[in-house]
């Protein structure tokens, strides 16, 4: 089968291409950038060009494919999270509607949505927009295709999706320290992270793109939760900086997520499509990976 990946060149999407292809499927890949084209044919992947701004890009790339996968989320300026999940809800609206009473699958990356603090979520827990959650908002509109026709999941992925090639949080979280001379966590540190290896995350797509029924929710979680102030500790310990309780304020804009409580389990998700996380947990990788030696250049 033909699948159009979004966010195919990037830090999750680049991942899943290879599973696609073991798994026998071919790659639409969504490209806004003439160096993205680039690494995309390198790889075997056929080229759409196109944004999650441009909509008919969408519907077209959608419309020419057996299924789709939705990864790309903008990143362009991590401090307006607001405007980057609305140019998400544009996208998942053009590619559903592109799909609209075919039965074809759609599936949509998520994140843990902000449950009550200190419960741990579970796949069972649908998404609350009226709390404030911004990308459940995304989620809710994604699985209203379920009943206009389209097989669509939803897949949450942690706060951490770490691995070679990280570029989100945990990178941050080491060069604020680096500069400051400290790694920081929130208060006592206890609140907790889940996470998951993107090479695990990336086997989860696949899954739910061939078995996931129409209105599923998903975890990609590796770890429940990972205690912050643990994660400051290897940090720390990398750097040779203190370790200590800061206010969130340290940490600029990334703060407000760095001292969320949001453990989560994946037991539905492994028990109802025989997922099983296999690589490295987070403190291992920033322990062994490649995050200092990116860091430092």
């Amino acid at each position: 089968m033909r699948i159009f990946l979004t966010g195919a060149s990037g830090f999750i999407g680049s991942a899943i291409v290879p599973e696609l292809a073991r798994a026998g499927h071919r790659v639409l890949g969504l490209a806004r950038s003439d160096a993205s084209a680039e690494r995309l044919a390198a790889a075997g992947v056929d080229v759409h060009r196109g944004s999650l701004t441009d909509l008919d890009s969408l519907r077209r790339g959608a419309a020419a494919c057996g299924g789709v996968i939705h990864c790309a989320f903008s990143h362009d300026d991590f401090t307006d999270y607001a405007g980057n999940c609305e140019k998400d809800r544009g996208a998942i609206e053009a590619l559903g509607a592109a799909l609209a009473g075919s039965g074809r699958p759609l599936v949509i990356a998520s994140g843990i949505a902000r449950f009550a603090p200190g419960r741990v979520a579970s796949e069972d827990e649908a998404p609350d927009a009226s709390a404030g959650g911004l990308r459940a908002a995304s989620e809710q509109l994604a699985l209203s295709f379920a009943s206009r026709g389209v097989r669509v999941s939803s897949l949450r992925l942690p706060p951490s999706v770490h691995g070679d090639g990280d570029h989100g949080f945990v990178p941050m979280l080491i060069e604020i320290a680096r500069k400051t001379g400290r790694s920081g966590y929130v208060g006592g540190g206890e609140n907790r992270w889940p996470a998951v290896h993107r090479l695990d995350a990336a086997r989860l797509f696949v899954l739910a793109l061939e078995k996931a029924p129409a209105g599923a929710r998903l975890h990609a979680i590796g770890e429940e939760g990972i205690p912050t102030r643990d994660i400051a500790g290897v940090i720390g310990r990398k750097l040779g900086v203190p370790v200590e309780s800061v206010p969130r304020e340290h940490f600029g804009w990334l703060g407000g997520f760095f001292a969320l409580d949001t453990p989560a389990s994946s037991a539905l998700t492994q028990a109802r499509f025989g997922w099983k996380p296999e690589k490295a947990g987070l403190l291992a990788d920033i322990e062994h990976g490649t995050y200092f030696a990116r860091a430092s250049t």
